[in-house]
């Protein structure tokens, strides 16, 4: 069976249409197994189209997760507090933003943070993906000039930061954050230990 012939796209972009169209698929299927002919039949091009931008499928979904990268980044930069005057209020707003990505993207941010196939650790090393921690280092290295955050390695403060706000991130994404376990704010609660952490007494 020879593939259907090229069909009109109203994108003009292929690349763009195999993008747009993967990013429609793995939010309304809530996950990744589908194929890139699959892709090409829903956007309306060849089996053999997207393949002229990516090689196999486990590139497309690299794309998909830096552009997961990219979004995030634009979420927490859109709600960095404009003069802030506690740790905690130039905390809170971006870690509220980050588990609100989550939550509004599931399938996507577990795409970000996957390890399937191994290629977890690359990703994160992309200056793409350390824009996104960029966010949270310039905050700390900020309050540690500034003498709000205690002088201690910046790598260990970052790590936990981010911990705490991915974990969160993956409870809420499943549902766990029941208040019969983690009381009725548990983000808030849970901010206000770090903060105490990461402040100078």
């Amino acid at each position: 069976m020879q593939d259907a012939p090229n069909r009109p796209y109203h994108h003009g972009d292929l690349r763009r249409a195999v993008i747009e169209t993967a990013l429609d698929m793995l939010r309304e299927e809530k996950g990744w197994q589908f194929t890139l002919r699959e892709v090409a039949r829903r956007a309306g091009v060849s089996h053999a189209a997207p393949y002229k931008h990516f090689p196999d499928k486990a590139s497309l979904l690299a794309e998909l997760a830096m552009i997961g990268f990219d979004r995030l980044r634009e979420s927490l930069s859109a709600a960095k507090s404009e003069a802030p005057t506690t740790l905690r209020d130039e905390i809170a707003p971006i870690a509220r933003a980050y588990v609100a990505f989550g939550t509004d993207n599931p399938a996507l941010y577990r795409l970000m943070f996957s390890a399937e196939e191994g290629k977890a650790v690359g990703m994160h090393l992309n200056e793409r993906a350390l824009a996104v921690f960029d966010v949270l280092l310039e905050i700390l290295r900020r309050g540690q000039a500034a003498g709000s955050i205690r002088k201690r390695p910046i790598e260990g403060q970052a790590a936990a930061g981010w911990g705490l706000v991915h974990g969160m991130t993956m409870l809420a994404i499943d549902g766990l954050l029941v208040p019969e376990k983690v009381g009725l704010a548990p983000l808030d609660a849970a901010l206000s230990t770090l903060v105490e952490g990461l402040g100078n007494p």
